[in-house]
């Protein structure tokens, strides 16, 4: 397998700042140069372990003689196992391109293995503050990762039912609603009735002018009568009234 022709900054290692206490946090870019120094015309690919967990922007052209290129690679807002990171790797892979050739597709296709140019680099993680993340550290942000995990399981069960309110506060709220739904309908029974009586009074004062018949009907309907059918409507009001404190006053003690 021949030598590689192109020169990679950096060297041996991609380093990336990604907290793993952190579940799915897009991490920090981090960029490769591949220079050309030769004066063919070089074809690339990058290529990695983990295909899925980084972004990599281009990750296959072309590179002109005595030209260069800036890689960059971000990690990807997906669950990383910190015992797994240790085997994520990253290798430029590159072949001279055949004098002639314009179809780029077809000359990787038609280059056999041995022709290719490897380059590989292996990824070392830091914190957001810079430190290397050694075995200790791998052990206390996998803990975290577990933690959280299971919190975010937690939140996904159903949530059990609280209340500010007691259990027999509840039941209390029960009754005071229907015995409220009653005081309704007997005080539309009342306005009712209050109704048909200020009709039938009314009838009375038309009558009241007219022949003895209706003289007779007044009298059957005396001061007395006229003033119960007067103080209907206030005698509504006042059982509806009372009916009310004593609902409220159950809230209250």
């Amino acid at each position: 397998m021949p030598n590689q022709v192109l020169t990679i900054e950096p060297q041996n290692e991609l380093k990336f700042k990604v907290d793993f206490s952190r579940v799915f946090e897009q991490g920090h870019t981090t960029y490769m140069r591949l220079i050309n120094p030769t004066t063919d015309t070089v074809l690339f690919k990058i290529k990695t372990t983990a295909p899925k967990k980084y972004c990599v922007r281009p990750n296959s052209g072309v590179l002109d003689p005595n030209s260069k290129v800036d890689i960059a690679i971000t990690p990807q807002p997906v669950f990383v196992d910190p015992n797994d990171k240790h085997k994520h790797k990253f290798m430029v892979q590159s072949v001279i391109a055949p004098e002639g050739k314009t179809n780029i597709d077809q000359v990787w296709k038609e280059t056999s293995p041995d022709q290719l140019m490897d380059y590989k680099l292996k990824c070392v993680f830091e914190n957001p503050r810079g430190a290397i993340l050694n075995d200790a550290g791998d052990t206390a942000a996998q803990n975290e990762v577990t933690k959280k995990r299971v919190a975010v399981a937690d939140e996904g069960k159903a949530p059990t039912k609280t209340s500010s309110f007691p259990e027999n506060a509840e039941s209390d709220l029960q009754k005071a609603t229907s015995e409220v739904i009653l005081l309704r309908e007997e005080e539309s029974k009342l306005r009712h009735e209050n109704l048909q009586l200020k009709e039938e009074l009314l009838r009375l004062r038309q009558s009241a002018g007219g022949d003895g018949r209706g003289v007779a009907r007044r009298h059957s309907y005396g001061p007395e009568k006229t003033a119960q059918v007067a103080m209907m409507p206030w005698v509504a009001t006042a059982v509806a009234m009372a009916l009310l404190g004593i609902i409220i006053g159950k809230f209250l003690m």
